[in-house]
């Protein structure tokens, strides 16, 4: 079964939670709008800030006073969109547990006879949990990910347009290495699951039949067998780690050039008079925040591959 046809799947039991989920998607949308407007709000006291005494304090209290609201209303938006995603996700982990249980009663014998009980205490558990872990930060970083990245595209155009264009010409290089990356931990992820079922269950095993193996005095070909299981899980979640981890610095690293960028470009162009010093500030900002989004997306990608495999 391909990855979308997996996440299809997996979508199908959020559903009777659709109304959850679309109360957070709401909120979400107020959290990013609230934070978006911050760096407006910043720049505009920094205009109100002339020079060494000619500072506007007026308009400076009053666009710090509607900075105090704007960043109040973002933290509760937040925390309302984290509650809605946080029980449509338990809720949804909680019926998937509940339908897996009910079928492992309704397993033939000849299933239950040629499949370790360890690898299917592996799956009630470890690899649920491996699934919340990935719908819970799926959810929230994914859809205010993309609404921040539109958000802070629409703001930018509004201040300079070329400047944006040096920014967005960078963002497919940033896709391209969190894609590369991506593409090459997947299928040790699907390794790293399948040794920790055959752990699990020679573990289950050995700790069950714990009599007979002292009885035939078994006890050091057990401890190999388990060394030579542990020793693989080893290896391959070494691997994944490394490779998983080389996501987030990656674009960072990309997305930290379109930053230097953008403050180059923009530096001289308001010292040519293209725009003020409190546009260049919220610029800034939002080059900022543009890129953020690329890095939480990176780790979204990295959970859902752990979670579709």
């Amino acid at each position: 079964m391909s990855q979308s046809a997996l996440l299809r799947r997996l979508l199908r039991y959020v559903k009777p939670y659709g109304l959850l989920l679309a109360m957070a998607l709401v909120f979400a949308l107020l959290q990013v709008a609230m934070t978006l407007s911050a760096p407006v709000i910043i720049g505009q006291a920094v205009d109100a800030i002339v020079a060494a005494g000619q500072v506007d304090f007026i308009r400076v209290t009053q666009t710090l006073t509607a900075l105090a609201a704007v960043v109040i209303l973002a933290a509760l938006f937040q925390l309302l969109m984290t509650c809605c995603t946080n029980a449509c996700c338990y809720r949804t982990i909680r019926d998937l547990r509940m339908q897996c249980f009910a079928q492992f009663h309704a397993l033939p014998l000849a299933t239950l006879d040629k499949t370790q009980q360890g690898d299917f205490m592996n799956t009630l558990v470890n690899d649920i949990d491996v699934i919340s872990d990935g719908l819970l930060q799926g959810f929230t970083q994914l859809f205010t990910g993309v609404i921040t990245i539109v958000g802070t595209l629409g703001f930018m155009l509004s201040i300079h347009p070329g400047i944006t264009l040096a920014v967005v010409l960078i963002t497919p290089l940033s896709f391209g290495v969190a894609s590369f990356i991506a593409s090459r931990s997947s299928r040790l992820f699907k390794q790293q699951a399948r040794i920790k079922g055959e752990l699990s269950g020679f573990a289950e095993e050995r700790v069950n039949g714990q009599s007979l193996v002292a009885a035939y005095n078994q006890q050091a070909v057990s401890e190999a067998a388990f060394d030579e299981i542990n020793q693989r899980l080893n290896q391959v979640g070494t691997q994944v780690q490394f490779i998983s981890s080389l996501t987030n610095p990656c674009t960072r690293f990309v997305n930290n050039l379109a930053y230097a960028a953008v403050g180059i470009i923009g530096a001289l162009t308001a010292l040519g008079g293209g725009m003020s010093v409190g546009q260049l500030t919220s610029f800034l900002s939002y080059a900022s925040q543009y890129t953020k989004p690329f890095n939480e997306i990176s780790g979204v990608v990295t959970e859902l591959q752990a979670s579709l495999s």
